[in-house]
Order: C-alpha cells, then structure tokens, then sequence
C-alpha cells in the first residue's frame, strides 16, 4: 500500500466532521507472550499488562473517533494484534458493545478475534463467543511439531489440533492460519499437512508463504547463512500446488492468500481490499475514513509504543497520531493495490466512483497490454482482473503496470 505523504490534520479534533459510508473496525492488541522470528507486526512482549488500563482507553479512543466520524453504521470488528486471545473476554465485550453503540448496525456485524491455539488460549474460546466474537481465525501456522518449533510458536500440533475441534464446535465460523514455503518443506509434506487442516471443515483458511522481513530474527538468520528458505520454483510449486488443493475442497482463492467456500469470506478484510472506510484503534492501528459528498478521505496512523499511546489517550483521548488527507492519486493507489489482490478483480465503475478517477488514469497503457498479452491479466470493458498466472508474479506486476 502506498505511504500517503500529504499534510499532516495536527489537531484531529479541529478538523471537521465526516458523514463516510458504513465502516469497520479494527481493534489492535500489541501484546504477545514472545516475538515470533518471522513476525514484523507492531508487536510487544510485557511481563505484565494493566489490561484495565488499556480497556478503559480503548473506550476513550473509539469515542474520540466516533465524534469524528458520527453516522456511520458498523458492518465488521475485528481484533487482531498481536495476540488478542491474551484479552480478558470482558474487555472484548466491553469493547463490542461500545462500538455498536456509537456506530449502530441493523444487522448483527461479523466480529473476529485472531487466537493462538496454546491450551491456555484454547480454554477462553467460549468466553469470547459470549462476549460477542461470532467469527475465530486460529494462528495454527503448521501441525507439524518441528516446524512449530522452528517459527517459534507457544504450542505443539497437539494442541492446534484440540483448539481447531473446539474453535469449529464453539463458533459457526472459523478460519485457520498456516505458514508454507517452510525451510526444507517439499510439495509432497505440504499437501499432507493442508489436507488435514482441510479435513476438519473450517470455511475459510489463510495460507501465506513464508517471507524473510527485514528487522526480524529470520532476517539476522538469512544474513548469517543459518536460514535457507525455498528457492522461487519451489515456492512457485508449492503456491501452484496450495491452489489445486483448496479449489478441489471447494475453497477456491478469493484474495492472493485467502482460500474461502462461497459466503465464507472475511467480510472485514473485503472491505480493505475494496478500499472501504475502516477506523484503526489501538497502539500503531491504521485507519481510512472520509470522502463523504466534498470531504477528504483521511489516513490515520496511532503511535506504535503501547506505553506512548496509552498516555496520550490518558491525556487527549486518542494516541495523537497522524491524520493525513490523501490525494486523489493515493487514494486511488491503494484501492488499485489492494482490488487487483483479489480474485474477481476491479470493477472500472466502482472504483471510479471510489477513487475519483477512471482506473485507466493510474495504470500506464502500455504495460498493462503487454501483461494482458503475457496473460498476466484481463484488461475487460468494465473489469480489470490479474490471472491465476499473474497471482504467482503479483508484486512484481503492480510495480509494472502503475503509470
């Protein structure tokens, strides 16, 4: 997604209220017991949490941002992190209630929660769906027990087992994280492994190849030569491969790493991918709301110290991050990143009606016939969508086809 870089709004609370369209939210929790080697994510390992503290300003903030944007309708919450399976479940509820009680929704809105499957974690999974969660996404990450080692992970494939029966008996749905592209996995160990994740029944998986970030334990790792991941064709066959599997199960790819059976979708994701409106609370939470009849679409960007948001929330009632107005460019950038990451594409009329413009002004006409002739996408009179073919290349054939 492209980093907006317009003016700073300095004082939120000055700058006018907007009317957006019907918004998600998304509700941070930065903690985690330890930091995975692999992970990037604006998370924190605390020996102890004031989780009273932090409620009481989780509350503050939404309704900070409620006067802001006010008359709105709530379609989707989601808490992620972090591990938010570490919330006491009365802060979920809390949280819940005083969301739809600023933005009100006549239709009860999917509500997910991101857990580890550790026993511990396991034993709070009905708390939850009595606070409100209806929607559970499960970190299994592997249900091999060496792989789990290696990535760093708090429980065994024991126990990813026992919490996916129990996520499936408690919520209607569910959705299982794994990781693949592991180092030394071949195609044969990874089709075993996601047969059995997809026997258990669950709608909707997210299957994401393994990615050396820059600043993490398996960045310093690689550097060092002690960490050999999958060259590009092996990576190529095993996503090959992770497509054929799921579209035989009947949980076809709808967005670049999300597998779903039809109507299981994550309605909250979709809307980011659609470039919705979406409120971030939260240490380093991001938000996109706005663009109401004349109004400015706005980004908005939260302090990612958790120690250094809570005292500004403490003092203002809100992280006192960045509010910035996106231009007509940005905002059409990142709704063309984010829609060409889904399977059915870009509709021209939606996103004109979106971003401002025609879809046709930000790509270079050029690259974008040479990718439709590679077969890299489908350039159509009123959708443009990336092939299966183009999947497998897609950072690199955004990054060709902006004008």
């Amino acid at each position: 997604m492209s980093r907006p870089v317009s003016r700073p709004v300095n004082n939120v609370g000055s700058h006018r209220k907007v009317k957006p369209s019907p918004i998600a939210v998304y509700v941070h929790w930065p903690f985690c017991e330890s930091k995975c080697p692999y992970c990037d994510f604006n998370i924190h390992v605390r020996e102890a949490v004031d989780a009273d503290a932090f409620t009481a300003a989780y509350l503050k903030e939404l309704d900070h941002f409620a006067e802001l944007v006010s008359g709105a309708t709530c379609t989707s919450i989601f808490f992620g992190g972090g591990t938010p399976s570490l919330m006491p479940a009365s802060a979920v509820a809390a949280i819940i209630e005083r969301i739809l009680k600023r933005w009100p929704a006549a239709d009860l809105p999917e509500i997910t929660l991101e857990a580890n499957p550790t026993s511990v974690e396991a034993s709070r999974f009905r708390d939850y769906r009595q606070a409100g969660v209806n929607r559970l996404s499960v970190g299994v990450q592997s249900l091999r027990d060496e792989s789990l080692k290696m990535l760093g992970r708090g429980h065994d494939a024991a126990e990813a087992r026992r919490a996916m029966h129990l996520a499936l008996e408690i919520f209607a749905r569910v959705n299982f994280d794994l990781i693949y592209a592991r180092p030394g996995q071949t195609t044969t160990e990874w089709q075993g492994e996601l047969e059995e994740v997809l026997g258990y029944g669950a709608g909707h998986l997210s299957l994401y190849q393994l990615t050396i970030e820059r600043g993490t334990a398996f960045y310093a790792a690689q550097k060092r030569g002690e960490l050999v991941v999958p060259d590009e064709d092996t990576a190529l066959a095993l996503y090959d491969l992770t497509q054929n599997v799921t579209t035989r199960a009947g949980l076809p790819a709808y967005e670049i790493s999300n597998h779903a059976r039809a109507g299981e979708e994550c309605r909250h994701n979709l809307n980011y991918w659609n470039g919705g409106a979406y409120i971030g609370i939260g240490p380093g939470a991001h938000g996109r709301f706005g663009g109401f009849g004349a109004a400015p679409w706005l980004a908005s960007s939260l302090p990612r110290s958790p120690e250094r948001w809570l005292k500004a929330v403490d003092k203002a009632d809100w992280g006192v991050g960045d509010l910035i107005r996106l231009s007509s460019r940005q905002r059409a950038l990142e709704i063309l990143m984010m829609g060409l990451r889904l399977a059915s594409g870009i509709d021209k009329a939606r996103f004109a009606a979106a971003a401002g413009v025609p879809v046709e002004e930000i790509l270079s006409a050029a690259a974008t016939a040479r990718a439709a002739e590679s077969q890299l996408l489908e350039n159509h009179q009123d959708r443009i969508v990336v092939t299966p073919k183009g999947r497998r290349v897609l950072d690199r054939l955004l990054v060709e086809i902006v004008a």
